[in-house]
């Protein structure tokens, strides 16, 4: 035995990387069933396995070039980490987009911009800017809404994302007057940290459903009245990722706490059928809506995305005969989100957000309902440029989702679907969401929603106007094809949107409907004269 351990001890450092070499290529040779690569090519045949796991690394910060990535690009995540981090967000030197590329759009500014006069609220440090229509006030709900803030977070539930995520979403949403979507998962106590809350639920009725799994109305009833924060509800009946597919939350995943906010057994999968079992066509949607905001006196709204359009003229006519239906619409554009999907779903099914909310405002403008309806849009939209784009084509709020995410410290690592998410951000993995201070976090989406609606605010009096709603098509133009290099929206999309009412940012102050959640923010851009000037378009 001690001359074995003589023997051992004889060999140098590289003899034993050059054993352990030699076992991994036996183990390649003759024990390796499954890849064919390592098979053959013994040790060497690792490599390749190593560069594909770190490729999406390698092409996002070495080979990428600024404006190539999907679904971001680095300049797009540039601009929300500098403005989320109160940083420099200018660029110099003039624009590196390609201006002649096909749906590339142009913002007509006026020759002389907005003027506003000495006694004008003032909107240089919150960057103020409320919804320009109040969510029931045409059904005459018993407690309207008018959202505070034009851009909001879109439905993400607590499950997709992490408890340190949703409650740094929440409490920057209070500090910038921004509602916040729960996403179907139920409400969660991190959704209560003090902002206004739009409870979303979808086919699988979590938070609000019987033991059967179908929808209750004692619970939400129950819900609404034990949450005053929640402002509004929406009804999903499909969302852009995988409209009309359902899923399973598996029975690992359902911890005592998800099983609580759910209402959902522990030990079990849960199933989220494709389709509502609580309605079956239109008129019964219709009639579900109606009762719903009878029983809970809130705002009762619909998300969807967007094919075919007869169910949507089928529901446009409902609603011009008989006066009932959605308070407000969210259109979710067809490009995915944050809800894992097949690739077949996330690549071709629906619309891209720019036909879809073109084809159904369309329909409800020939119907003369227009200014009924609260319309949201959701699908890339997280910059000033394409918020005034959505605006002149009738949109009245924006939700955002990965952009918000994005804000918080997301790299677009895109394994929000393998519960690795690298910043905790989309995954209950404990030490993974150990990395997110709230504290930190909250001031970034509030940050970044300040600074987005202060940029947007200097466009729209770029363009002669005092608020986001005025924009007509005409303001706005986007290139086609060589033939017609640029058209107006107007010319493009073959309609003028319906003029909303708007008095002044003045009367919106005033609106005793206005979301509760709304202050002047304790921290403005004006901060940024404190904090550091180089900038902060960088990654964590």
């Amino acid at each position: 035995m001690e001359n074995i351990w003589n023997f051992l001890g004889a060999i140098p450092w590289w003899g034993w990387i050059l054993i352990a070499l030699a076992l991994i290529a036996i183990k390649d040779i003759f024990f390796n069933r499954e890849h064919t690569i390592k098979h053959n090519f013994p040790i060497i045949g690792h490599f390749r396995y190593l560069l594909e796991g770190i490729g999406p690394e390698l092409r996002q910060y070495i080979v990428a070039n600024n404006r190539e990535e999907l679904p971001f690009n680095r300049s797009e995540r540039g601009w929300i980490y500098a403005s989320a981090k109160n940083g420099n967000n200018y660029e110099g030197f003039g624009t590196d987009q390609d201006i002649f590329s096909t749906h590339y759009i142009f913002i007509n500014n006026a020759m002389l911009p907005y003027k506003l006069k000495e006694d004008h609220p003032n909107q240089s440090d919150s960057g103020f800017i409320a919804c320009a229509k109040t969510m029931g006030a045409f059904n005459k709900r018993k407690r309207p809404f008018r959202p505070a803030s034009i851009i909001n977070v879109s439905a993400m539930s607590f499950g997709s994302l992490s408890a340190k995520a949703i409650e740094s979403l929440n409490e920057g949403c209070k500090e910038a007057g921004a509602y916040h979507n729960t996403g179907e998962g139920g409400l969660s106590p991190y959704h209560r940290k003090g902002a206004d809350v739009v409870f979303h639920f979808g086919t699988g009725y979590f938070g609000v459903r019987d033991d059967e799994g179908n929808f209750s109305m004692e619970k939400i009833i129950e819900l609404v009245e034990q949450n005053p924060e929640v402002r509004a509800i929406e009804i999903k009946l499909s969302q852009g990722a995988k409209p009309g597919k359902g899923g399973v939350l598996p029975a690992s995943k359902i911890t005592k706490e998800i099983s609580e906010i759910r209402h959902v057994p522990i030990g079990k999968d849960v199933l989220s059928p494709p389709s509502h079992s609580a309605f079956n066509n239109m008129e019964e949607l219709v009639d579900f809506i109606e009762d719903i905001a009878e029983a809970t006196g809130l705002p009762v709204g619909i998300k969807s995305a967007v094919g075919k359009l007869d169910q949507w003229k089928e529901l446009a006519s409902i609603m011009s005969k008989t006066e009932r239906g959605p308070d407000f619409i969210t259109i979710d554009g067809g490009e995915g989100g944050t809800g894992a999907a097949p690739p077949s779903f996330a690549d071709h099914v629906s619309q891209p957000w720019i036909y879809a909310f073109t084809d159904v405002y369309d329909i409800f403008l020939r119907e003369g309902i227009t200014n009924r309806i609260v319309f949201v849009a959701s699908g890339k939209l997280g910059f000033p440029a394409n918020a005034a784009m959505a605006f002149a084509l009738g949109a009245d709020c924006i939700n955002v989702a990965r952009e918000a995410m994005m804000s918080i410290g997301c790299i677009q690592a895109q394994s929000c679907h393998n519960n690795t998410c690298p910043t905790g951000v989309a995954t209950q993995n404990k030490w993974l969401q150990a990395g997110i201070n709230i504290k930190d976090k909250s001031r970034r989406v509030n940050f970044y929603f300040t600074k987005f609606r202060k940029e947007l605010l200097e466009m729209t009096h770029a363009c002669g106007y005092e608020h986001p709603c005025q924009f007509t098509m005409d303001d706005v133009e986007i290139n086609l094809s060589d033939k017609n290099l640029a058209k107006s929206l107007a010319g493009t999309f073959g309609y003028h949107k319906e003029k909303v009412p708007f008095e002044g940012v003045q009367q919106q102050l005033d609106d005793p409907n206005l979301g509760a959640a709304y202050k002047r923010t304790k921290v403005t851009t004006k901060e940024a004269e404190t904090e550091e000037t180089t900038p902060h378009n960088k990654e964590e």
